[in-house]
């Protein structure tokens, strides 16, 4: 069984900066690609990060030079926020696309989610 755990959530003043981190544990083979999105109360989820395997990152422009994904060889994935907002507030989720043979099929799995609030 394959989980993600978030965890680095919490309440955060405007202008403030915060660290999600992601753990995956399980049998598996290989981490490839991961991400993170959020979802605002009462919006659709939206992707604001991903990480290759190889490390290449990638973001929307609404949050480049403030938000940093990064990895480390531990099956973690990270989230550095800075220079938080109010809209910035909304549920952190982490996703992985794993294998688990040497087929290269991938499965997608998604961690609960974290609540990050920006309010002073």
């Amino acid at each position: 069984q394959v989980q993600l755990v978030e965890s680095g959530g919490g309440l955060v003043q405007p202008g403030g900066s915060l660290r999600l981190s992601c753990v995956v544990s399980g049998t598996i083979l290989r981490i490839n690609a991961m991400g993170w999105y959020r979802q605002a109360q009462g919006k659709q989820r939206e992707w604001i990060a991903a990480i290759t395997g190889g490390g290449s990152t990638s973001y929307p422009d609404f949050v480049k030079g403030r938000f940093t994904i990064s990895r480390d060889d531990a099956n973690a994935v990270y989230l550095q926020m800075n220079r938080l907002t109010p809209q910035d507030t909304a549920v952190y989720y982490c996703r992985a696309l794993v294998t688990f043979d040497g087929t290269g099929k991938e499965y997608e799995y998604w961690g609960q989610g974290t609540q990050v609030t920006v309010s002073s």
